[in-house]
């Protein structure tokens, strides 16, 4: 018989082996639910020691509610969906998966920028047209090094992101309160203020994340001061943009185009979601990708693997390596 019940929230893979070839060892049972809103999730594992989070969020009410929780743990970095406070105030340990996406959001993030930089995705489509010439899009094409990337935020993701850039040539500099000009020097990166970035970036690129202070700090303000000619990409979260005010900038050509890895509804938490909700979708200069900047095979397994062990090691006495508070 199983010593501790574990809770996989919610879950987007094939089945629950690896998490179970870890736990169970330890005499854990391994339950996958599929609540990704977090809505109703006390009511399914009100008995867990152990919750595994993917999408869900875990209000107070259901950390409060559960009397046997031990241990939260988040597949993914961001702590957001969680009330960590409350675990905190109730002697519940939380973990994350710190380092397993860095190199894949970086590359995911220069990806969509490089796309919109050479607008590729506009060209391909005019030469379905027939039409066959570089003037068919509408916007001139530049050189790398004539154009200024700025990063709001300059944490992990964002350094391996601006070694890159300069490495195409580009010019690279950052928001970011907490970092030094010392820091960002020795990176090859200059520090502005968030309003001079936002202005004089040929490319916005968010990479910060979300709380009450982040929220919608890209608006119709933001957008209506950025160059006719900037992308901004955001593959960080989806609520750190205004999406209707996004959809009159692009619509009105406030800026040029913009590439996303989520919208503001964040699709994977919802039920019965569909794209007619959010007008973005239905723009030629938007590109919205599926939550997907940290997917490769290799970093999913890392993910996974690395929850578990933290699990784990909570579940038997152990310090985890990566305790958020």
């Amino acid at each position: 018989m199983s010593k501790f019940k574990v809770y996989i929230t919610d879950f987007d893979y094939p089945d629950n082996e690896i998490e179970k070839r870890i736990l169970e060892p330890v005499s854990a049972e391994v339950i996958g639910l599929q609540c990704p809103s977090g809505e109703g999730l006390l009511e399914q594992a009100r008995d867990a020691d152990a919750l595994m989070v993917q999408y869900a969020k875990v209000y107070r009410e259901t950390i409060m509610g559960m009397n046997n929780l031990k241990v939260i743990a988040r597949y993914g970095i961001g702590m957001d969906i969680i009330d960590v406070d409350t675990a905190f105030e109730k002697g519940v340990v939380c973990t994350n998966v710190q380092d397993y996406c860095i190199d894949e959001v970086a590359n995911h993030n220069l990806s969509l920028a490089l796309m919109l930089i050479r607008r590729i995705p506009m060209f391909i489509k005019e030469t379905k047209k027939g039409k066959w010439h570089w003037s068919e899009t509408g916007l001139p094409v530049r050189r790398f090094r004539n154009l200024t990337v700025g990063l709001v935020a300059f944490g992990r993701i964002a350094r391996n992101l601006a070694k890159k850039l300069i490495g195409l040539g580009f010019r690279v500099q950052t928001y970011d309160p907490y970092v030094s000009e010392d820091d960002t020097k020795a990176q090859g990166v200059e520090k502005v203020d968030f309003k001079f970035l936002i202005s004089s970036s040929d490319v916005v690129c968010l990479q910060c994340p979300y709380t009450k202070d982040t929220h919608h700090m890209i608006g119709k303000k933001e957008l209506k001061s950025m160059k006719p000619t900037s992308i901004l990409i955001n593959c960080a979260r989806g609520k750190l943009v205004d999406n209707k005010a996004l959809y009159k900038a692009l619509s009105k050509g406030w800026i040029a185009s913009a590439g996303m890895d989520d919208p503001e509804e964040e699709p994977a938490k919802k039920v019965d979601w569909t794209p007619s909700g959010n007008p973005l979708f239905n723009l030629d200069n938007c590109f919205i990708t599926p939550h997907v900047a940290y997917y490769t095979e290799e970093s999913l397994i890392e993910a996974r693997t690395t929850a578990a062990e933290e699990v784990a090691a909570v579940l038997t006495g152990r310090m985890p390596k990566n305790r958020v508070r």
